[in-house]
C-alpha cells in the first residue's frame, strides 16, 4: 500500500510540476528564459526533483509539450474523421497538417523552444518522427505519390515552429490566413486544384 501511495504522490508531483512549468512558460517571452529555480518554487518541490525527473530545462519543456500534444495524437491514432485512421487519405492529409499548424500556433512558445534547444536535429526528435511516419503512411495510400517519404518531409516543413513564428509574429499573418494558405498548398501537392 505504501508503494502505491508513493507512486500516486510522484504522479501528483509530476502533474504539479508540469502545470507550474506550463504556466510560467506561457507567461514568459520564451521557456528558455524560465529558470529551474522558478519552476521548483512555483511547483513547491525541490530543484533536485526537477533535475532527477526531467534532466534539464529542455527535458521539462519536452514533457510539457508532450502533455499538450497527447490529446491530438490520440485523435490521430484512435479518433474519428477527419484525423482518425479510417479517414480517406485525401481528407486526412490536409486535416493532419491543419491540426498540427493549429497546435503550433497555440503552442508557439513551446514548439519554438524545442526547435531551438540545440539538442540535435529536429528531424530526429520523437514527435517529428511520429508525425512524419503518420503523414508518410497516409500519403502512401494515394495513387501517384511515388515519394511519400520526401513529400511528408516537405509538407511538415511548412509547419516548422520557426516558420510559424516568423509568419505569425514578424509578418503578422492571421492564423485563419495561414490555415487557408496551408490548405491551398496541400491541395496543390495532392493534385486537388
Amino acid at each position: 500500500m505504501a508503494e502505491r501511495k508513493a507512486r500516486a504522490d510522484a504522479l501528483r508531483n509530476r502533474e504539479t510540476v508540469l502545470a507550474a512549468a506550463d504556466e510560467l512558460f506561457a507567461r514568459s517571452a520564451s521557456p528558455r528564459t524560465v529558470s529551474m529555480d522558478e519552476i521548483a518554487a512555483a511547483a513547491g518541490v525541490g530543484k533536485g526533483t526537477l533535475f532527477r525527473r526531467f534532466g534539464d530545462r529542455t527535458g521539462l519543456i519536452r514533457a510539457v509539450f508532450e502533455a499538450r500534444i497527447e490529446p491530438l495524437r490520440t485523435a490521430v491514432t484512435e479518433g474519428p474523421a477527419p484525423l482518425g485512421p479510417a479517414t480517406p487519405p485525401r481528407e486526412r492529409v490536409p486535416a493532419l497538417l491543419d491540426a498540427l499548424l493549429r497546435f503550433k500556433l497555440d503552442n508557439r512558445h513551446l514548439s519554438l523552444a524545442l526547435e531551438e534547444a540545440g539538442s540535435g536535429s529536429p528531424y530526429q526528435a520523437g514527435h517529428y518522427t511520429w508525425w512524419h511516419g503518420t503523414l508518410r503512411d497516409t500519403l502512401r495510400q494515394l495513387p501517384g505519390q511515388e515519394d511519400a517519404d520526401f513529400t511528408a518531409h516537405a509538407l511538415l516543413a511548412v509547419t516548422r515552429a520557426d516558420l510559424v513564428e516568423h509568419l505569425a509574429g514578424e509578418e503578422e499573418t492571421a492564423p485563419a490566413r495561414m490555415r487557408a494558405q496551408l490548405a491551398a498548398f496541400v491541395g496543390r501537392i495532392l493534385g486537388q486544384e
